[in-house]
């Protein structure tokens, strides 16, 4: 089954099982779902409910010195880099933004993560999670990200902070995130389990702009020109 059937099935699925939960009354809350928006597709593995930015806190942990519990305020007060990057989808589909946050160092240097610490757990409000090494975390134009084309993160593009690593598959650029954990060694993440690369570095072949409506043909591994 391909990666598009098998999200739209699991929406389909935990959409059914969520619903009975989210009413109140006569009203239902909203949920986050997938949606195919022109310019930039949304995706989540499974819908749910929006985070609340003011009492939302960023749990820092493992292998460090200094764990540490951030808010939005906390984040916001970071030295900040903007830039654009394109983020890349398994499904031969991409986007541009414009991108506003911190280089994970800034966060390093906060926490202090101990010497035998190689990864970092990412887990998210909608039950995401994900490894990435601290190698590639460290290497140049990642972004944790907390605005998008100079607007505060929306919830459909994953407030109140996301992951914006260029070079991997959108499934590694982490959303919504909740809780950071160093650890000394990787395991599978979220779509690992059923067979996507646990590097997801982004590899030769076709896609499709959805911000200029071009296909174009990817030529080499790594980040994509925009």
């Amino acid at each position: 089954m391909r990666r598009r059937e098998f999200i739209k099935l699991t929406g389909s699925i935990m959409l059914t099982t969520f619903l009975p939960s989210c009413l109140e009354g006569t009203s239902r809350k909203r949920l986050l779902r997938n949606e195919d928006k022109p310019g930039f597709y949304i995706r989540f593995y499974k819908p749910f409910e929006p985070v609340d930015i003011d009492s939302w806190r960023l749990e820092v942990s493992g292998l460090c010195e200094r764990p540490s519990t951030l808010s939005i305020k906390d984040i916001r007060a970071f030295p900040s880099i903007t830039q654009i990057s394109r983020l890349k989808c398994v499904e031969c589909w991409s986007a541009k933004a414009t991108w506003t946050g911190f280089r994970p160092q800034i966060l390093f240097d906060l926490v202090k993560p101990l010497k035998e610490a190689r990864y970092l757990y990412f887990y998210c409000a909608d039950d995401y999670f994900e490894y990435i090494s601290l190698e590639d975390l460290l290497k140049p134009r990642v972004l944790f990200a907390h605005s998008m084309n100079g607007n505060p993160l929306s919830p459909e593009h994953g407030s109140p902070l996301r992951l914006i690593i260029p070079f991997k598959y959108g499934y590694k650029n982490v959303k919504t995130i909740t809780r950071l954990i160093f650890t000394e060694k990787g395991m599978d993440g979220y779509w690992s389990q059923f067979g996507y690369s646990s590097d997801g570095t982004i590899q030769p072949g076709i896609d499709h702009l959805l911000d200029t409506g071009e296909t174009i043909e990817i030529k080499k591994a790594g980040e994509i020109e925009f």
